[in-house]
């Protein structure tokens, strides 16, 4: 890998853009394809969407030769929005699956340190602090809060974004409340489908260790729907 090659790739991290890196195996020019800057018409334009799209690399047979398709994404996000009982385990469980957490919640009784050691800790409104974290289709939102204000803000936020996975805690009344509250936010209708709310897989879930369990389960299982598997 060449220097400028090297720079261009820590650039597109801190900037979390996505990047295949385009390697002819007999020799040749490197060149970096962005998914902004991926012609339409270029001939390995499906491979390399896809590359982009799901952080696969992957070797490529082509009429002038063997590319190596190196793809380079940023790693997943989740804003926990409510430094809960369930927000707790569900940090350790997004660790183990390599999902980047944050803990968003202004009230600073809930969100310490002491209870969230391994964790960044934003003790803002939803609002402001997704604002400044700039939602991309590598995050996803999670609200555990179960305070219409908190929530809702955050929802209102998810929505105006391109975030690959939604999700609110609460029964199913108090979800068709909160689409209500929406409503009335100016929110999309069309835009509603994509809260899971109930939130989590249906396993059954009791506990908060069950909860979590169940959350980090869906936000996987629709990371890997939109990786295309």
């Amino acid at each position: 890998m060449y220097k400028d090659t090297l720079k261009a790739l820590l650039e597109a991290q801190a900037k979390r853009r996505a990047l295949v890196l385009v390697t002819p195996l007999a020799g040749g020019e490197e060149v970096l394809i962005s998914q902004g800057a991926l012609p339409k018409d270029h001939p390995q334009a499906r491979e390399l969407s896809k590359c982009l799209r799901t952080g696969r690399s992957k070797t490529l047979e082509t009429p002038d030769g063997e590319l190596f398709l190196q793809a380079f994404l940023p790693a997943p996000r989740l804003m926990i929005i409510g430094a809960t009982h369930i927000a707790q385990i569900l940090v350790r469980l997004c660790l183990e699956v390599g999902v980047e957490p944050f803990v968003i919640d202004p009230r600073t009784a809930f969100a310490t340190e002491q209870r969230f050691s391994d964790v960044d800790i934003i003790t803002e409104w939803p609002g402001e602090a997704l604002g400044k974290l700039d939602l991309d289709r590598r995050c996803g939102v999670v609200c555990l809060a179960h305070v219409p204000d908190i929530d809702d803000e955050a929802l209102d936020a998810a929505l105006r974004s391109d975030c690959f996975y939604i999700g609110a805690l609460g029964s199913r009344r108090s979800h068709a409340r909160r689409i209500e509250r929406l409503k009335e936010k100016g929110c999309e209708q069309a835009e509603f489908g994509r809260i899971h709310g109930p939130v989590g897989l249906d396993i059954g879930s009791v506990s908060p260790n069950e909860i979590a369990l169940s959350i980090i389960a869906q936000i996987v299982k629709t990371m890997r729907i939109q990786d295309g598997d």
